[in-house]
């Protein structure tokens, strides 16, 4: 049994040296083409939240590609700036209309109660 697993780790050892030492010229890895963006968001409409779910951000060596990473940042943080402007404006045309809608009101109660 001993001779076994002797003669076992010696042909695993050779293996792994072969391998790694033994490529020859050509690299153990083929150089890849980096990744890019392939599907950014939509430069046509507002950005949706499968837009967000279905964005996958390309991976370098330490992580994400920082470039890739601050234009989608850049266009979210536009997307919701422009989007709380319009629900500020919203808000206010609501609070100026609302008080007129009180005083409309309050004659027809007057009216009806009379």
């Amino acid at each position: 049994m001993f001779w076994f697993l002797l003669i076992t780790m010696v042909v695993v050892v050779a293996a792994v040296t072969l391998a790694v030492v033994g490529g020859g010229d050509s690299e153990v890895l083929p150089e890849s083409a980096p990744e890019r963006l392939i599907d950014p968001l939509p430069a046509t409409r507002p950005v949706g939240r499968a837009d967000v779910e279905a964005l996958r951000l390309p991976v370098a060596v330490r992580g994400y590609r920082m470039a890739d990473v601050d234009d989608v940042l850049g266009r979210l943080g536009a997307e919701l700036a422009e989007r709380d402007a319009r629900i500020a404006d919203l808000e206010t045309a609501l609070a100026a209309a609302a008080p007129r809608d009180e005083a409309e009101a309050a004659p027809r109660d007057e009216e009806e109660g009379a």
